[in-house]
């Protein structure tokens, strides 16, 4: 059976540097390294983030509640959602939207038989609208459906090179770690990704792979195993 991948991207992989919104250079980008991915023969699922559209509570300025800040985040990730998927069929990968809120109209109910048969299928899924409820991140979301599709290993591109022992962009001594296991990140307090999402990915004895984006043909690379950014065991 071809190796299963969960791919979580933030909403910053379809936008410039330092920018909001859709930038179709970047979506063409990102839409090719994925095909690359490709390649290695693995069946890939996606969880999209919203940030470049929507950023929950920070944008929401004390004005619109948490729930609904959540909700507005949601539904960000299924624009992106169906913007990557345009940009993949356009480059020939045949790709299906499937989201965890109602929305027939554009895109596919996640159903979690429907998802597995797109994959064995030789389609690359986009996991849309988050987990379906407030209070939850993307980075939850992409641990949940990776143990739902029975996902090998989880791949979380980010904007750096991996996971540090503080903020890069703050402290410019900031060291990469190759390797942590889920305890010490979880205890160390590592905000690469929410304490929900690494008790799951602990519980799930996954794999995940933490790398930089930007460097071209990382996807491909963490794919086939390679050494790349920091491992989470």
């Amino acid at each position: 059976m071809p190796k299963r991948i969960l791919l979580k991207l933030s909403g910053e992989a379809l936008c410039s540097t330092n920018a909001r919104g859709l930038d179709p250079k970047e979506m063409r980008s990102i839409s090719k390294e994925i095909k690359e991915a490709l390649k290695t023969k693995c069946q890939l699922a996606i969880v999209m983030g919203g940030g470049n559209i929507w950023r929950g509570v920070r944008d929401g300025g004390g004005i619109i509640s948490r729930v609904n800040s959540d909700n507005m985040g949601m539904l960000a990730t299924v624009i992106n959602a169906i913007a990557l998927q345009s940009a993949l069929e356009d480059i020939g990968v045949p790709t299906r939207v499937l989201t965890s809120i109602n929305m027939d109209k554009l895109a596919e109910p996640f159903i979690r038989r429907r998802a597995i048969r797109h994959l064995e299928k030789g389609r690359v899924v986009i996991f849309a609208g988050g987990t379906g409820s407030p209070f939850f991140t993307t980075d939850t979301a992409a641990a949940l459906r990776a143990a739902e599709i029975k996902a090998d290993t989880i791949l979380k591109a980010t904007q750096v090179d991996g996971v540090y022992d503080s903020d890069p962009k703050i402290n410019p001594k900031a060291k990469l770690i190759a390797k942590i296991t889920y305890e010490d990140a979880i205890k160390k307090g590592l905000k690469f990704m929410d304490t929900a999402a690494l008790a799951l990915c602990l519980e799930n004895k996954f794999k995940l792979c933490v790398f930089n984006l930007h460097k071209k043909g990382n996807i491909k690379l963490a794919a086939q195993g390679k050494k790349i950014g920091t491992i989470i065991y």
